[in-house]
């Protein structure tokens, strides 16, 4: 964070920086671990090239968001982000992030997003699901039940 700015009138960190913080994570983790590519606009249909270059066909387009607040953190506190998959379907996946204080185990809120992966070149839900790759990445992010947190 970077000045009091990020707080609200009640000195507590604003809710459009908690968005901010989900969509920063997720994009981070299908960056790096799932192969998408945010930053390549090109909307032609997948050429040899592309395909080599890996270059995804696919966007995630967010459907949905929710935000819920146990206790409040504020500026300067430093968190810790913990990014999670809650239901990984054929084409959407429904993300979970938990938020907490730096040093501290309770939770102080929980938020996600759901993303449906469409077709760059035509903006609506992928045929055949969402790219394997982009799979892979997001199932090493399920929480299997009874899983130990």
């Amino acid at each position: 964070m970077k000045d009091r700015f990020d707080n609200d009138m009640y000195a507590h960190l604003n809710n459009t920086v908690y968005a901010m913080l989900f969509d920063s994570i997720v994009n981070s983790w299908l960056i790096a671990e799932c192969g998408m590519d945010p930053f390549n606009r090109n909307k032609s249909t997948a050429s040899d090239s592309d395909t080599e270059r890996n270059i995804s066909q696919q966007v995630g387009i967010m459907v949905n968001s929710y935000c819920d607040y146990f206790a409040s953190v504020s500026y300067p506190d430093v968190l810790d982000l913990g990014l999670r998959v809650a239901r990984l379907g054929s084409s959407s996946v429904t993300y979970e992030v938990g938020v907490f204080r730096q040093g501290e185990e309770d939770v102080k809120v929980v938020g996600g997003y759901t993303h449906v992966f469409c077709a760059r070149e035509t903006m609506r839900p992928a045929e055949g699901g969402m790219e394997e790759r982009v799979r892979r990445g997001l199932e090493r992010l399920v929480v299997r039940e009874g899983a130990k947190l």
